[in-house]
């Protein structure tokens, strides 16, 4: 966005959308009702606490302090659970956080994904439609991801994600009794039009075999759109 672009900038809206549909899955505004016991069920209930060892929180004992959690910070925070579009089996949720009207800017945080759809082309999809909603109806200038830099399995979604490495805050946080180095990732609207394209082609049905099997990765569609503009 240039600053001819910027000059009559006023913010944007803050992301709350109830429902996002894709031709995998639907993704819907947390309810603590509905959604506490089937996430809690799908990470695996105790099992939650091994996917989140990198969060900065506790361990949860049982569904309803898992639920106590989500359910206090909605507000700050907007939770979207993931869930299969044929059968509505929760698959994941992602929050919408660090909300940043004024400027433009938020980021996707707090994500988990159901052991068994990790990596799948549903939450693949999940995360095209979050972006989406924020540059292209909300007009979002940055889309954040941040980790704990011990996390591998992160860093690499990030990247595969699309989202640009920009550094490490170091000694950011005190995370379970230890220091947190927090590395810093993001997408900017220039950025947006190869990522969502990569993503569109990449989760068309020409890109699978009759297994499932995808013919090219997700980075490799970006790398070609990359090469050819």
């Amino acid at each position: 966005m240039n600053e001819t672009t910027l000059s009559n900038w006023t913010g944007c809206p803050s992301p709350a959308p109830t429902r996002l549909e894709g031709s995998r899955v639907v993704l819907t505004a947390f309810n603590s009702d509905q959604d506490t016991h089937a996430l809690w069920d799908a990470f695996g209930q105790t099992g939650f606490n091994d996917l989140a060892r990198y969060f900065p929180i506790h361990d949860f004992a049982d569904a309803a302090v898992f639920g106590e959690w989500l359910i206090s910070h909605q507000g700050p925070w907007h939770t979207m659970v993931f869930r299969e579009r044929g059968d509505g089996a929760p698959l994941g949720m992602a929050s919408y956080m660090r909300i940043d009207t004024a400027n433009g800017s938020c980021e996707t945080g707090s994500v988990m994904h159901a052991p068994h759809a990790q990596r799948s082309a549903a939450v693949t999809e999940a995360h095209f439609l979050m972006a989406r909603h924020v540059f292209d109806d909300l007009g979002y200038r940055r889309y954040e991801w941040k980790l704990d830099n011990r996390n591998a399995a992160s860093h690499a979604a990030a990247k595969r994600l699309g989202f640009t490495f920009e550094g490490v805050f170091r000694n950011h946080l005190v995370s379970r009794g230890r220091n947190r180095d927090t590395a810093w990732y993001a997408m900017i609207d220039d950025d947006w039009p190869v990522i969502r394209k990569s993503f569109e082609l990449w989760l068309d049905s020409d890109n699978f075999d009759e297994a499932g099997q995808q013919k090219m990765s997700l980075a490799e569609v970006r790398g070609r759109l990359l090469q050819n503009r």
